[in-house]
């Protein structure tokens, strides 16, 4: 592995001047505001641009605020949205870049990773590929020293997503992310209706009640309801909106949602 993954989407889905980018976020969190209690093991943060889904993902962000020192991992896993996979796509990258520096890809997690039959290096899957790419400048902004373990879902069962997600799991040290956004281009009231009932799901840790439709993440969200299920966590709304309450009209939007497990 070697060689650094550039920014694929600076500025298009966040800007891509540093300054800008960093006051951007903290302006984010500050919104967001803090919140109490133990930091989750797992988030769900959706990958629209910041001007959507901004204030929605770092909701989720702000939640482990307090564990900025002792997360040194992130297993950063998220929809294939622009090459057909079968099963994941792991990155052969040392490290991803973005307007606030390189982040560094944790090799040897990468690695164990791939001793599973579903999992395989393939860069053309991450090269232009924005769900991961936007998780980082709030990882950047909340966490003092980490590395990421980036993961792209193709098609796949749920169960293999929760066999790859139980084998990084780790321990405090750990967090893992899976990036989703919700419904896509309903009308407004029909968004709402449809993504209430996602997150009901997700709330439930009800995976087969989450559809094609309902998720672009809907992969990697089954897999970490499972193992959620599996490791006695609990998942909570963060913060539930679309695109037009943020950015948009309300003819078409799209929804994003914040989730923590803890």
């Amino acid at each position: 592995m070697g060689g650094t993954r550039a920014a694929a989407v600076s500025g298009s889905f966040y800007p891509a001047d540093a300054g800008e980018l960093g006051q951007s976020v903290k302006r984010y969190l500050a919104a967001a505001g803090r919140r109490e209690g133990p930091a989750p093991k797992a988030l769900i943060a959706p990958h629209a641009g910041y001007v959507y889904s901004g204030p929605i993902a770092a909701a989720a962000y702000a939640s482990i605020a307090g564990a900025s020192e002792r997360i040194t991992r992130v297993v950063l896993i998220g929809p294939c949205h622009r090459l057909a996979v079968r099963g994941f796509a792991a990155a052969g990258w040392r490290a991803f870049e973005t307007p606030l520096g390189e982040v560094p890809v944790d090799t040897e997690a990468v690695e164990r990773a791939l001793a599973l039959p579903a999992v395989e290096v393939l860069d053309a899957a991450h090269r232009q590929e924005h769900c991961l790419e936007v998780q980082l400048p709030f990882l950047q902004s909340v966490l003092a020293d980490f590395a990421i373990v980036p993961l792209l879902a193709g098609e796949a069962t749920a169960e293999e997503t929760a066999e790859l997600l139980e084998l990084l799991w780790g321990g405090p040290e750990t967090l893992i992310v899976v990036s989703s956004d919700l419904s896509h281009y309903h009308d407004y009231d029909t968004a709402r209706r449809l993504d209430g009932g996602t997150s009901e799901a997700i709330e439930d840790l009800r995976p087969e009640a989450i559809g094609d439709d309902n998720a672009c993440g809907r992969v990697p969200i089954a897999g970490l309801l499972l193992a959620a299920r599996r490791h006695g966590l609990t998942a909570t709304t963060l913060d539930l909106r679309n695109s037009g309450d943020t950015a948009g009209g309300r003819r078409e939007v799209v929804g994003y949602g914040a989730y923590a497990f803890a």
